[in-house]
């Protein structure tokens, strides 16, 4: 494993979240193949009136020239470079030159290029804002460098040149568009990964140190670890797999799920030891008593992990086969390693055994005690006051998310998206393809003007950029045509059609137009920008705006009109990953509900075991609705997980309970209380170490991996209490059938316990004084 963890690859794509049968996403790879690329544009903007001095604009074309050199660099679109038709009345075509034909040498000629280029209505708005004054950029990169490591060199070797312009004239550049974001989630994914693994090994090792007092506690605790991270990431690349974001928190995350199994061995290994001094005998048990129990829990975590393979998302399936099979593959790295080495170790001393007699973990279980045996009204009044006010939250809870939701609020991404937002409305791609319903459709003046009336719709919206079509190229020609008069920046008249026609239909204009029209004329491409608003916001400007116009627009029977794009498949993405993770927590609902039933063949003993694990989950939705957390991939994600998790406890207390209920005769009372003597130390210190486990995940530069780690220690810490109290409660509850009786009985075994804990302590005392005396 150790080997195959050497050829471990990070992925260079984040969005493969539609799955490969989805309507829009078999359109968008249509689209692809008939226009190439929506999501390859580092836009790069600029706001700065030092840049309209000519010495200053001088480097600004020299910048453009350089990027256009970059490999992996297909065009560059800038003031500096921007083109303009002109009329050759000799060869009756038009001609495409540029504005700036050579270096600015003085601040006049600079001027009066600018009111040229202020002239050409064809990139009003889209290279520059009048309003503003600012400027932008746009990079075009290979679609073969974007989905590889090429990815990340190429984008920094366009952030050295552009940096580097921006010393010299000391001109703030901001950064934007898919390959841009995509680079950064690249190189903080791995920075993350090393941060989480080195957190989760400190946090672990402290708490296990504080917990034992014990080297060896700790070092096999760090070698199963060690183990399981390996195979961890062995398992990724066996199965053909790369990091993601979702699998490079799978080390940590796998190391956090491993240490209840160590700290239940070790807390066994130490309360056998105590009971009858043989290490042998004490090494056996953990073997007998915690392996199957240690299974079923590993099991049950599993199948929690396992459901997501049912999901339509490639990166949630990967997440979940890997996580399900390290799951299990945990109990027998744990079973193998831990009683294995510790045949070679020298017994316990009575230091690395204190932690058996802690005294505060021990007045907590007395307080526990107390709350169940006496106070069990007030532990239902609690729980269904605290419950009242969650699902008052739950329904406060709002589903959206945004395309750079994951990164920090004091991120420069999401500033710089907020300058794109401000003076271009936005540049993430939304793409708009009009069916006219017959070849060369194009060429006729009525589809031209219907065209032209979403255009202008297009315009009029508030988070949508101009739209770049074919209208421009058309209206740019007549321009020209009356030698760049910016009035004449029109569709042409029936009459003038002819005309411009003649003009437009050269072989050397084509190159212009496919980008925006088909090979045969009858598919009308309009290629917009749009502001990062959120999944509601999108779906209200997409389906209810847009659309709903184009319908209007186009009604006649023979057109049709398909919106697509990278934007609108992240909203699809995102609802199908709330979805199928809703869905992928009822199957484990039922599936950990049928394992349930495999342990404890009661029915009642089923229902009571779910409560406990179903409570925290509602309050932690509660939260989420409170506090405004919306519901999203990453927090939708945090249920399935928890489930899993939790349930461990309630399996280790319920088995606890069926043993001693046997040995006691079937008192509930007792069995209650010497299960939770038995394994609520263990229930607390399992929940304390994932507690801290996953609030490390906090410490993440991604807003989604903060919630998953938050939300999901609460759900923890919530569950230790209801199983550490509500289930105790509702054993005594439901399961004892003469509680007066059986409330008589355990009041008797407990004083005599008392009077033998006593016993013992006052030997103890003597033989420490006759210790002192000799």
């Amino acid at each position: 494993m150790g080997y195959q963890a050497k050829k471990i690859e990070i992925t260079y794509d984040f969005i493969k979240v539609v799955p490969d049968d989805d309507p829009d996403l078999i359109y968008f790879k249509e689209f692809q193949k008939t226009f190439g690329e929506d999501g390859n544009i580092l836009a790069i903007g600029l706001k700065n009136d030092k840049l309209y001095e000519y010495e200053t604009f001088a480097k600004y074309q020299q910048l453009a020239k350089d990027l256009s050199k970059v490999e992996g660099v297909t065009g560059v679109i800038a003031l500096p470079e921007l083109m303009n038709f002109q009329k050759d009345t000799v060869n009756k075509k038009f001609a495409i030159s540029p504005v700036f034909t050579k270096t600015v040498n003085s601040q006049a000629e600079l001027d009066s290029l600018l009111k040229t280029a202020e002239g050409v209505k064809v990139y009003e708005n889209l290279l520059f804002n009048k309003k503003t004054g600012a400027t932008l950029l746009a990079v075009t990169i290979d679609k073969d460098f974007l989905n590889s490591a090429k990815r990340t060199v190429v984008a920094n070797n366009i952030l050295n040149l552009t940096e580097k312009f921006s010393e010299e004239s000391s001109i703030k550049m901001h950064y934007a568009g898919l390959p841009y974001v995509r680079a950064i989630m690249v190189s903080k994914v791995k920075d993350e990964l090393n941060l989480f693994l080195g957190l989760a090994v400190l946090v672990t090792c402290i708490f296990l140190f504080i917990f034992f007092r014990s080297f060896f506690a700790v070092f096999f605790t760090f070698l199963v670890i060690l183990i399981t991270v390996l195979w961890t990431l062995g398992f990724i690349v066996v199965l053909g797999y790369k990091i993601t974001l979702l699998t490079g928190m799978l080390p940590a995350l796998i190391i956090i799920i491993s240490i209840p199994n160590c700290i239940y061995m070790f807390n066994k290994y130490h309360q056998e030891f105590r009971k009858h001094g043989n290490k042998i005998k004490a090494i056996s048990r953990i073997i007998e008593k915690v392996g199957f129990l240690t299974f079923m829990t590993n099991i049950n975590t599993a199948v929690g992990f396992f459901v997501l393979l049912f999901t339509d998302i490639s990166i949630i399936r990967e997440f979940g086969m890997v996580a399900g099979i390290v799951s299990v593959a945990t109990f027998i790295i744990t079973l193998i390693v831990i009683p294995s080495l510790l045949l070679f170790l020298p017994e316990p001393s009575k230091k690395q055994l204190k932690h058996l007699d802690f005294k505060l973990f021990r007045q907590i279980n007395q307080f526990l005690e107390g709350l169940v045996m006496n106070k069990r009204k007030w532990v239902y009044i609690g729980t269904v006051a605290v419950l009242a006010v969650s699902v008052w939250g739950i329904n406060k809870i709002n589903a959206v998310s945004y395309m750079v939701d994951d990164l920090p609020e004091d991120s420069h991404v999401k500033s710089d998206l907020g300058f794109f937002e401000q003076n271009f409305k936005g540049v993430m791609p939304l793409e708009i393809v009009v069916d006219l319903g017959k070849k060369n459709g194009i060429k006729s003046i009525s589809n031209l003007q219907k065209l032209e009336e979403l255009e202008t719709f297009l315009k009029e919206q508030e988070y949508v950029s101009p739209p770049l079509s074919v209208l421009n190229v058309v209206k740019g020609a007549v321009q020209a045509f009356y030698n760049g008069d910016p009035e004449q920046y029109r569709l042409p008249t029936n009459r003038e059609a002819p005309f411009i026609t003649k003009y437009l239909g050269k072989k050397s204009e084509e190159n212009t137009l496919k980008s925006f029209v088909d090979s045969t004329g009858q598919f009308v491409r309009f290629t917009c920008k749009v502001a990062d608003i959120g999944t509601t916001n999108m779906n209200i400007l997409i389906k209810d705006k847009i659309q709903k116009k184009a319908d209007e627009i186009f009604a006649d029977k023979h057109f049709e009109t398909h919106i697509t794009g990278t934007t609108l498949l992240f909203l699809k993405g995102n609802e199908y990953l709330i979805n199928d993770l809703k869905d992928s927590l009822i199957m484990a609902f039922i599936l950990i509900s049928l394992m349930m039933a495999f342990i404890f063949t009661d029915i009642r003993m089923i229902i009571i075991s779910l409560i406990p694990n179903i409570v925290p989950m509602i309050i932690t939705a509660g939260i989420m609705g409170i506090f405004d957390i919306t519901l999203k991939p990453s927090t939708a994600l945090i249920f399935s997980i928890a489930f899993g998790i939790s349930i461990d406890s309630t399996i280790h207390y319920l088995s606890k309970f069926k043993q001693e209920l046997k040995n006691l005769k079937g008192n509930v009372y007792a069995a209650v209380i010497k299960s939770l003597e038995e394994t609520g130390v263990s229930m607390i210190y399992t929940s304390m170490v994932l507690f801290g486990g996953f609030v490390i995940f906090s410490f993440s530069q991604f807003g989604g991996t903060i919630a998953l780690g938050v939300l999901t220690s609460l759900t923890l810490f919530f569950a230790m209490l209801t199983n550490l109290i509500l289930l105790p409660a509702l054993l005594i509850t439901f399961v004892s059938p003469n509680q007066k009786k059986e409330m008589k009985g355990f009041k008797i075994i407990k004083n005599l316990r008392a009077k033998r804990l006593q016993k013992k302590a006052d030997k103890a005392e003597n033989d420490e004084e006759t210790k002192q005396a000799v």
